[in-house]
């Protein structure tokens, strides 16, 4: 199964474990789609931004029971990726902050 780069890859998770490794391993957080793997998620990072990945990492959530009032409902499915980068490459998500 053939996916557009951009599709794979949501957004980048932006939380201060993340920002950690990000400074200290060359790791970078992404939210990816659930049904993407380890395959499709090297090479859409590597096209999008231009990087060289050395290793991925995945984690599978599922979607947490919420209620309102006597309705009750499910968040998504989700899955979380960390992508180790080579050295001397980087990826900068936010400037300044």
């Amino acid at each position: 199964m053939s996916r557009e780069p951009r599709e794979v890859i949501l957004r980048p998770l932006m939380t201060e474990k993340s920002m950690q490794q990000k400074d200290d391993l060359n790791m970078v957080t992404f939210r990816v789609r659930p049904d993407a793997n380890k395959v499709e998620i090297r090479v859409a990072v590597e096209t999008v931004f231009n990087v060289k990945v050395t290793s991925v990492r995945t984690a599978s959530f599922e979607g947490k029971l919420k209620r309102m009032g006597r309705h009750q409902g499910r968040r998504a499915d989700w899955k979380k990726a960390i992508v180790k980068l080579a050295p001397g490459h980087k990826i900068e998500l936010v400037e300044g902050a």
